[in-house]
């Protein structure tokens, strides 16, 4: 297994709405804001970013912690703050003016932003974001391993790595592609969210690992609090 791709989750907004930006968990519920927010599907993103907001190591968050972030969201719904909770489909959202607001996808908002004329934005929340990834991995019954591990190789050479990083915005996972992304887009090869630095990793954490029976709990009182 190889790492694909990194990410970064916190705060994601329409600039003409919210023109001091957010992030914290208050400006994301913001008046202006109400009824046009959506948050993210993935459980560790959104709840994460709501533990954080509430200084939660999520090392060693509880049950009792998790539950009473769930409370928060399931409220949140009910009071009509929250008009969706979805996948990357809140782009489509945010460019049809249905949200103004969203917890969102690092990579997901600077690609918005970018083909927008910069009517969108993404921040790391003051009280910390999310860090996960995505990865590519070989099935230990694949008949056909060495193909696999020639486009995993293909994939992590720089150069390639960098068309990929120009294309996703999201963290490359080859350190080398740095100086390769530089003749594409020189800007895109000094962004900390593509190539994050110490300062911009402190303000990410991943969430600890869950049992068998804290990920089935935590999952079903999630999905029951969105609805599912």
């Amino acid at each position: 297994t190889l790492t694909w791709q990194g990410i970064m989750g916190g705060f994601g907004w329409n600039v003409e709405k919210n023109p001091k930006g957010i992030r914290t968990i208050d400006e994301l519920f913001a008046p202006q804001n109400k009824g046009k927010i959506v948050v993210l599907s993935e459980m560790r993103d959104t709840i994460g970013i709501i533990l954080r907001s509430r200084g939660v190591d999520l090392q060693t968050v509880t049950e009792d912690q998790f539950m009473s972030a769930v409370e928060f969201l399931e409220q949140k719904i009910a009071d009509g703050w929250i008009r969706g909770v979805k996948g990357n489909e809140y782009a489509e959202d945010l460019t049809a003016g249905d949200a103004v607001a969203v917890i969102g996808w690092s990579g997901d908002m600077f690609i918005l932003k970018s083909e927008n004329e910069g009517k969108f934005d993404f921040a790391i929340p003051e009280s910390g974001g999310m860090l996960w990834s995505d990865n590519m991995l070989i099935p230990s019954t694949s008949t056909h391993k060495k193909n696999a591990e020639l486009l995993m190789n293909h994939y992590y050479d720089p150069a390639v790595a960098a068309e990929v990083a120009a294309y996703v915005n999201y963290i490359c996972p080859v350190e080398a592609a740095q100086p390769e992304l530089e003749k594409i887009d020189p800007d895109l090869a000094a962004s900390p969210y593509i190539f994050p630095d110490e300062a911009t990793l402190a303000k990410v954490k991943v969430f600890r690992s869950l049992t068998a029976d804290e990920s089935t709990k935590f999952q079903t009182a999630f999905d029951e609090a969105v609805g599912n």
